[in-house]
């Protein structure tokens, strides 16, 4: 039987520090604190074998918010499962976007593709007075989308089964944010990192990466208020393809958001008027 401390150092040596101490932190349901103080004590042997199993699979690659089942964002630890992207930092801008531009008496917000929720679902927790529509085409996502509202209280939250705008009838909202596949057929970066386990269908979109940001685009004049605002997450260089999309079906006051890596992240525009 070997110490925690033991045990850690050889799993730092194969995946590194910090998902090493992620990963045991999982497996005996404790915080860092209790990792440094009982770093002397012996892991009992079902703790180890777990633990060497994770360890094993984040060692050919599968993403830690998989096998922890959990990811933070926004300041809450979201469920995760393969069904859904894992929710990323550079997503909280549009939540913070969304946030500014939402009426301080209420509203209706649309969130396409909602998979885990992270959007839609930080929205309403951070807005109780706001109703959120979370519309995804998996069965499966929503799965994860309804317990994460379930898990932050977000009972001002619908979860709707839909191809985008398909299954809305005439519903209209103050504000519609989407993190939409954008990635094109091809590239790259699709048989590296996590994006090898994420799931496809939410991750590429025809061979320029905008096939699903087009009908996002086209559809929201149908879906907006008056005075409605659209916002979309995008790829590091399709701000300019997004803009043009956008002043294309008649949005006003046009804008591009950049990250805390300076990238323009998120483009949006207010409704057409009509």
């Amino acid at each position: 039987m070997s110490t925690i401390a033991a045990v850690l150092a050889e799993a730092q040596s194969i995946i590194g520090r910090l998902e090493a101490r992620a990963l045991l932190r999982h497996v005996l349901h404790c915080d860092e604190a209790r990792l440094i103080a009982h770093g002397d004590d012996d892991l009992a042997a079902p703790h180890a074998a777990a633990y060497g199993a994770l360890v094993a699979r984040r060692a050919a690659g599968e993403p830690v918010a998989y096998l922890t089942g959990s990811r933070e964002f926004y300041g809450r630890a979201f469920v995760v499962t393969p069904a859904v992207l894992i929710p990323r930092p550079e997503t909280e801008l549009l939540v913070e976007l969304a946030l500014q531009r939402l009426p301080e008496n209420g509203g209706c917000v649309l969130d396409l593709g909602a998979g885990s929720g992270c959007i839609g679902v930080t929205i309403a927790a951070e807005r109780p007075q706001v109703r959120v529509t979370l519309v995804d085409a998996s069965a499966d996502a929503l799965d994860v989308a309804r317990e994460n509202a379930h898990r932050f209280a977000a009972t001002n939250t619908t979860v709707l089964c839909s191809d985008w705008y398909a299954a809305l009838g005439d519903a209209r909202y103050d504000l519609i944010v989407a993190n939409p596949p954008y990635v094109a057929a091809g590239d790259v970066h699709l048989t590296r990192g996590d994006l090898r386990f994420e799931p496809h269908s939410a991750l590429v979109a025809g061979v320029d990466g905008l096939a699903d940001i087009r009908r996002i685009v086209a559809g929201a004049p149908e879906h907006l208020v008056p005075g409605g605002w659209l916002m979309c997450e995008h790829g590091h260089d399709q701000a300019d393809a997004c803009a043009a999309l956008l002043r294309q079906a008649g949005f006003g006051e046009v804008f591009a958001a950049r990250d805390l890596a300076g990238i323009r992240r998120v483009s949006g525009g207010g409704a057409p008027t009509r």
